[in-house]
């Protein structure tokens, strides 16, 4: 019996969707899919439904830069109900604690700083950090008691936006694997008051912002084009060093091997990639002043 032959098609590049409330971002990524009828797509960071804002979805050639997004720095705007702390630490959990203490404005910028620089957290129950193989969400929802150990994790900046006697808008700017919901449920405990968030959305994720999300709507809406939101491949790499090269070194790249740099401007190590005529080639790290390609493309001159 003959095999149904696969009519998707081959799709690179970036977009910067800027994912709803209500759906999850594996929802979110097959519905593009669905848009580009694009063979292969991924995600760099998890929304979680409850949250809205930048998913930025990479196709084809561009998921092998998902790595290098993912461990930019990302930035959030959320508000935190005081009184309340729940077992998801956000508003679909169950209560567990209250208090009719409520936080002024002062309690709360002298708790901030121990919230900044590299701090050791917990991350929250209903997450997806597998335990033994399960999802730590899947244990949660199942009624077990889920224990996860504290981790290191970056907050570069930690700031009110605005606060009144029930809540407060806080932004983030942290580094991969932090939970704001892990820094409203601590801070809440922290003031005395408990906490959990009510609203969170992501505006930057490593060279993405605001400025490149495009709605879901946009997307999928009737007689729009949505290649016209298509981001290069590269763009993935906007914060990596670029080496411009010729097509004789190019195909050298291409074959694996590694290319000497040379010229004042050479990156002397770290990670680069190498682009010819202004399409991506490879990437990898620098050693010994060589590009060593540990991930090639295939993508048209």
């Amino acid at each position: 019996m003959n095999q149904r032959r696969s009519t998707r098609v081959d799709v690179n590049g970036w977009i910067v969707l800027d994912k709803p409330v209500g759906i999850t971002s594996t929802h979110a990524v097959a519905r593009l899919k669905r848009v580009f009828n694009a063979k292969k797509a991924g995600h760099a960071g998890t929304l979680d439904p409850l949250a809205s804002g930048l998913l930025p979805v990479a196709f084809g050639e561009a998921t092998k830069t998902v790595p290098f997004v993912q461990d930019g720095e990302k930035a959030y705007r959320f508000t935190v109900r005081w009184g309340v702390e729940t077992d998801s630490d956000d508003s679909d959990g169950a209560v567990t604690r209250t208090s009719d203490l409520r936080p002024d404005e002062a309690s709360i910028r002298a708790a901030l700083p121990a919230f900044t620089g590299q701090i050791m957290q917990t991350p929250p129950a209903y997450s997806a950090i597998k335990i033994n193989g399960e999802r730590a969400y899947d244990l949660a929802r199942d009624g077990e008691t889920v224990v996860l150990e504290p981790r290191p994790v970056t907050i570069n900046a930690l700031d009110i936006v605005s606060t009144s006697p029930d809540e407060t808008v806080l932004e983030a700017r942290c580094g991969k694997g932090t939970y704001v919901r892990a820094i409203a449920r601590d801070l809440g405990r922290a003031l005395g008051c408990f906490g959990h968030v009510t609203a969170l959305r992501r505006t930057r994720v490593g060279p993405f912002t605001e400025a490149d999300a495009v709605p879901l709507a946009a997307l999928e809406a009737e007689g729009a084009d949505p290649a016209e939101y298509m981001q290069s491949v590269e763009t993935g790499l906007a914060e990596v060093p670029c080496v411009v090269v010729d097509r004789n070194s190019a195909s050298r790249l291409r074959r694996g091997q590694p290319l000497v740099l040379r010229g004042r401007d050479a990156p002397a190590g770290g990670v680069a990639y190498a682009a010819c005529g202004g399409v991506l080639v490879a990437f990898g790290p620098v050693e010994g002043g060589e590009l060593m390609p540990t991930r090639v493309f295939n993508l048209p001159y």
